[in-house]
């Protein structure tokens, strides 16, 4: 440890290299309940691309791993700490270089928060539409990294979509620019998009370009009320079957009303076992034709109530009810958070798996979803100290990753693999293409620094 920090400390500025265990235990773990976390040697807090190439350039040489980590706030262990490795934060890398309304890009150091983006570009009459959940603490480089979604990109798509370069250090050292700022280029292999989602593995992204849109029109909300998941999950299925793309389509639980009502009184749960939240943004008439005829679908569906919210305010609030339904359940206990996602055909089917699951594990479990592209969010909640009840949650976790691949469906839509998901990665992929993988992160990690252990690594 001395040889690391001595030689940290011939390289990078005062102040940036923390020792104080006291301060690193802050930095040591994200949002995953239950994931393994171990103790760093220390913590760097980057101010810039020297100062990350300097961690890589000292770590590799040493041979000490390097975790990666932006806000915190990921839910799969990603940003873990390891024993004796370098904590790498880039939150203080909070710059927004550029904004080019002409070309419709931004590039933003890494540590740029998600909604400050959105906010800058809303003063060009531009918007950034990946919006996770998190959205007001998570960083651009943590959502780059995980290829985080949110509840717009059933219509928008992901992070990746919106990622046209990276400025990244990899190797050894090795500071390199990956992808493009044009429009169109297939130039080489795309090692830009190799780079979203492989989790801080591959290299530390210090710098991102990303696609910005127009402002778009007004959106129409509808609303619906079901008694049932699987209800609800039907009412799903007929939105797509009918052609239409929502910008958004939500699932609230009864579980999830009942503890924003106890933390907000919002007084949801009084009205429906199951909120069912549509957007549309096409404009005019061809916009009015969409959200009446969601309406209608809803209610053909069986939904016990459904209309068109005329009050914009009321239509935030239901959708703030939405965001605000994982920390409201963090209220009761330690929650398990899941990631799967499945054909959006099958969201009724996998939400009555879902439910069968904490029937047979007799384990609390609340749901949201993107109901629109299939990416579901299991909460799997336990009581404090009830290592029985920790037991069942675990193996309901287990099951519900099963049953999505059995649906052929994935992992993770959007959290990522981390360390949670490493068991039910090796279940999902061939061996042959589990293969492929190490040899893209031998290619890009000949020093095996970065993020070792995590999306790969022994799922045992």
């Amino acid at each position: 440890m001395g040889a690391l920090l001595d030689s940290l400390r011939d390289r990078i500025p005062g102040g940036r290299i923390v020792a104080d265990p006291d301060v690193i235990s802050a930095y040591a773990h994200d949002e995953a309940q239950w994931a393994p976390y171990g103790t760093p040697a220390a913590l760097v807090r980057a101010g810039s691309t020297e100062d990350v190439r300097a961690v890589v350039t000292v770590c590799a040489g040493l041979g000490v791993p390097i975790v990666p980590r932006g806000a915190g706030t990921g839910l799969s262990g990603g940003a873990n700490a390891l024993d004796g490795c370098v904590l790498l934060s880039l939150e203080a890398m909070d710059e927004i270089v550029e904004i080019d309304p002409v070309e419709r890009l931004a590039v933003v150091q890494p540590g740029v928060v998600n909604d400050a983006l959105r906010l800058a570009c809303a003063e060009h009459g531009l918007w950034y539409p990946p919006d996770p959940a998190s959205s007001p603490w998570s960083t651009i480089g943590g959502n780059v990294a995980t290829n985080a979604g949110g509840i717009c990109c059933v219509k928008y798509g992901v992070t990746r979509d919106y990622v046209l370069s990276v400025q990244a250090v990899v190797g050894r050292g090795e500071v390199v620019r990956l992808g493009r700022r044009t429009a169109k280029g297939v130039a080489g292999y795309d090692l830009c998009g190799l780079m979203v989602g492989s989790e801080g593995t591959l290299g530390v992204i210090t710098e991102v370009t990303v696609r910005l849109r127009g402002a778009r029109a007004p959106e129409r909300t509808v609303v619906g009320y079901f008694d049932d998941l699987r209800t609800a999950g039907e009412a799903v299925s007929a939105v797509i079957a009918a052609g239409i793309v929502p910008s958004a389509l939500e699932l609230v639980d009864r579980h999830c009303l009942r503890a924003v009502d106890a933390w907000r009184n919002m007084g949801l749960s009084a009205d429906a076992n199951v909120l069912l939240l549509g957007r549309g943004d096409l404009p005019g008439e061809a916009g009015e034709a969409e959200a009446d005829a969601m309406a209608r679908l809803f209610k053909e569906a069986g939904a016990t109530w459904s209309a068109r919210s005329e009050d914009e305010a009321e239509a935030e609030a239901l959708f703030t009810a939405r965001r605000l339904a994982y920390p409201a359940l963090e209220r009761l206990g330690p929650v398990l958070t899941e990631d799967v996602c499945v054909p959006r055909a099958l969201v009724p089917e996998m939400l009555a798996r879902i439910e069968a699951a904490a029937v047979e594990h007799d384990t609390h479990i609340a749901n949201i979803a993107h109901a629109g592209d299939g990416n579901l969010h299991p909460l799997i909640i336990a009581p404090a100290g009830d290592d029985a009840a920790r037991e069942r949650a675990q193996r309901a976790f287990d099951r519900i990753v099963a049953d999505a691949i059995a649906l052929g469906g994935t992992v993770t839509g959007e959290h990522g693999v981390g360390l949670l998901k490493r068991r039910g990665l090796h279940d999902e992929l061939e061996p042959e293409v589990i293969a492929l993988h190490h040899a893209v992160k031998a290619a890009l990690d000949p020093a095996g620094v970065f993020n070792p252990g995590k999306v790969f690594g022994d799922p045992a």
